[in-house]
């Protein structure tokens, strides 16, 4: 049997995408993409807050150039893709971690005049 990794997120954008084209003009974006989890009260009078959860979200080729147009701060978008965890040396020499979000479907929800009038601000 297979397996599967797929994170399926529909959340807020944090900022604006960070984009850069590389290797022959390739276009890559990221992005912050914050979700919610509800607070709630346990049986016991014990309540639990609400949690906000922050992705790492990249986007590759037409993907990238959707968002570089049309993503921006404060959109809620949905976004499926896998989930990847990659480590790099930090400037003391302590190895860190990220897992990241490697989307290959970006869905805008945010009505596309709002859009239009955050592009002219």
């Amino acid at each position: 049997m297979g397996t599967v990794n797929k994170a399926i997120l529909l959340g807020y954008v944090g900022k604006d995408p960070d984009v850069r084209y590389v290797d022959n003009g390739v276009c890559v974006a990221q992005l912050k993409l914050a979700t919610k989890e509800r607070g709630y009260t346990l049986p016991g009078g014990t309540e639990v807050p609400e949690r906000t959860e922050w992705h790492n979200v990249i986007l590759w080729r037409k993907l990238g150039e959707t968002a570089e147009k049309y993503v921006h701060k404060g959109d809620l978008i949905y976004v499926e893709g896998k989930i990847q965890t990659r480590s790099y040396d930090d400037r003391q020499g302590i190895t860190r971690y990220i897992t990241e979000i490697w989307a290959d479907k970006l869905e805008l929800f945010t009505p596309r005049s709002q859009n239009d009038d955050k592009t002219q601000a």
